[in-house]
């Protein structure tokens, strides 16, 4: 992992920034079944367990997970409300995209209103040249 791979920014956007990686996703899918050991975050990926502790760290920064100790084990546990900011966050965001859509929608259903009579013309006339 690379320092370009270390989100920038602060608040949710870096967290949101965090997840983004599929692994971390799944990761965070993981622990949110439950707490869960760096082993058993490793198992289903095929990379060691250093590069899995660095996308750990990663998480960690970002307030998304914690990590606690239980003798030799480090389990890591979920921060739920880190993700709900985050989720809270990009809301808004979904919010501007929705209305983005639904005004293209209007706008493409415009379009195809204007170009119907067009249609109609040009098939008319197509089968008087027959």
């Amino acid at each position: 992992m690379h320092e370009r791979d270390e989100p920038r920014g602060t608040g949710p956007e870096r967290d949101v920034r965090s997840a983004c990686r599929p692994t971390r996703r799944a990761i965070l899918a993981k622990l949110a079944k439950g707490d869960a050991s760096v082993l058993e975050l490793a198992e289903p990926f095929d990379m060691s367990q250093p590069a899995i502790s660095k996308h750990l760290k990663v998480l960690e920064r970002a307030g998304l997970i914690a990590r606690g100790r239980d003798a030799q084990r480090r389990p890591c546990r979920l921060e739920p409300q880190r993700l709900k900011q985050a989720a809270e966050w990009l809301g808004t965001y979904r919010q501007f995209w929705e209305a983005s859509y639904s005004r293209l929608d209007d706008y493409l259903n415009d379009l195809q209103t204007k170009e119907k009579p067009r249609d109609r013309k040009q098939t008319r006339n197509h089968r008087r040249a027959r």
